[in-house]
């Protein structure tokens, strides 16, 4: 049998997570916002129009932030059309996801609804037909008290108080073509420093993201990041990532993605780190890696124009589960990098939660992951030693079994997150030595024999994590089963 063994030092440590690495994103994108997370005639909807059986599941996933409004909608998106009366908004073409966007649902509607669900906004400009001067026009809008023109159409809207909105993304993939406005890099450098130039006048508080490459399959990738962090060093605080992966036809390729997001975060950290010797600065630029799922970007297909239709609506298996918990895991491993990350997205647009117009919501299986690195997965990251095999992928080697290691704030308890990807069972040894006798209080596993199963409607519960029975021993080592291609949360306390 295959072993493993992960040994813990108190002392290695990473970094504290910050709780924003456990965020979200709503673009209005097929159904992702209506019929979404707003449907007024919905049996359980309240007087806003807000599904609160929606709003219960984004608080039990414990979301911090959630990027709004976009996305590719962001670029060619004029925020003056969501705001104010209804009954005078305008239906628009999006041109980005050919749909008709009613404007029904606005910034207004988002604050109310952040407010409701119990997350801040990560609010985003737009850079692409948008202007510097709109940018600071919206930040004026949202953030100051009513002694200014558009603070003051704010408080005429029904909202006298401003939403202290702290994080701002300035545009969306502006590295993409297939953007609306794309830019060459040293252009879009020059016009969001701009905008971030009349943003932090209006509100010298806040923090930028700027927009790095949006996948490393960008034939810029990384040399956009370099030029873009020459124009705007001195004014952002985080540059962007965008990493999207799916099923290629070999599942261990599949959930070895891991290791590409690793290669990923540390080749944009050495670019900032090279602009940043460049420049002869001490200031630290941080990474936002604002939108991150499994995406089957193959299963796009034409459309005709129409609100709100069935676009992006992924169905999650056990093995897309998998990866995605693998995903996450290195997230909060580079916690000393990455301070921001975003699940995109949250409703209906390759989504762990699914809904049905006037009928129920369902929990993906990707929900389980999300939800338990969200509760455990807080506190000062550990860098562990693992002894495990290795296995040649297409991105090179990979160990068979994936680690992450969070200690909560009090040191009380450790958490374990381990992935297996190997095909056949693991023992893995947690040495605790470096924390002293502990007793494994919990342990959730989700696997099963069948890594196609989904969760539906008829069977909701088709993938769902299960509780293993904890010995009752104490000891500063402890043996655990993996079975073959399984998420494990092992948590030692006194």
């Amino acid at each position: 049998m295959l072993r493993a063994t992960i040994a813990l030092d108190r002392g290695a440590t990473v970094a504290q997570t910050d709780d924003r690495l456990f965020s979200s994103f709503l673009e209005h994108l097929g159904r992702a916002i209506y019929t979404g997370i707003f449907e007024p005639d919905h049996p359980v909807a309240d007087k806003r129009g807000f599904r609160r059986d929606v709003l219960e599941l984004v608080r039990d996933l414990g979301v911090s932030h959630v990027r709004y409004p976009g996305g590719n909608f962001l670029s060619g998106y004029d925020w003056w059309d969501g705001v104010g009366p209804r009954d005078q908004r305008p239906t628009r073409l999006d041109l980005a996801w050919h749909s008709l966007e009613p404007n029904l649902f606005g910034w207004g509607e988002f604050a109310d609804w952040s407010k409701a669900a119990g997350t801040q906004i990560m609010g985003a400009v737009n850079l692409g037909t948008g202007t510097p001067m709109e940018a600071g026009h919206l930040l004026e809008y949202t953030n100051r008290p009513a002694d200014t023109l558009w603070a003051d159409r704010r408080v005429a809207h029904g909202h006298p108080e401003p939403w202290d909105v702290r994080l701002w993304c300035l545009g969306n993939e502006m590295d993409g073509e297939w953007q609306i406005g794309h830019l060459e890099a040293r252009a879009y450098g020059l016009k969001a420093r701009e905008a971030a130039k009349i943003m932090r006048q209006v509100d010298p508080s806040i923090e930028l993201v700027a927009c790095g490459s949006a996948t490393v399959l960008q034939p810029t990738f990384p040399a956009w990041d370099r030029v873009v962090l020459e124009e705007t060093f001195d004014q952002v605080d985080y540059l962007s990532l965008h990493r999207y992966y799916e099923n290629e036809g070999n599942d261990l390729d599949f959930l070895a993605s891991f290791v590409d997001m690793g290669d990923f975060i540390h080749t944009i950290g050495g670019t900032v780190d090279h602009v940043r010797a460049v420049k002869r600065s001490r200031k630290q630029i941080y990474l936002s890696f604002d939108e991150w799922n499994v995406w089957y970007q193959a299963h796009q297909e034409p459309h005709p124009w129409e609100q709100a239709p069935r676009l992006l609506e992924d169905r999650y298996s056990l093995l897309d589960a998998l990866v995605f918990a693998g995903l996450g895991m290195t997230l909060v491993n580079h916690a000393d990098r990455v301070k921001i990350a975003c699940l995109a997205q949250l409703v209906n647009v390759i989504a762990p939660i699914l809904t049905e117009p006037g009928g129920g919501v369902l929990k993906q299986t990707i929900y389980y992951p999300f939800q338990l690195l969200s509760r455990y997965g807080r506190g000062t990251v550990l860098r562990p030693s693992v002894q495990v095999e290795q296995v040649e992928t297409r991105y090179g080697e990979a160990p068979l079994v994936h680690t992450s290691v969070v200690a909560d704030a009090a040191g009380e308890v450790v958490t374990v997150f381990l992935l297996s990807i190997a095909d056949q069972p693991v023992v893995a040894e947690v040495d605790l030595r470096g924390f002293g006798a502990r007793r494994l209080v919990s342990h959730t596993c989700l696997e099963g024999p069948d890594l196609g199963a989904v969760n539906t409607f008829a069977v909701p519960d088709a993938v769902v994590p299960r509780e293993v029975a904890c010995p009752p021993e104490v000891g500063v080592s402890h043996q655990v089963e993996l079975g073959p291609r399984s998420f494990h949360v092992l948590r030692f306390g006194l």
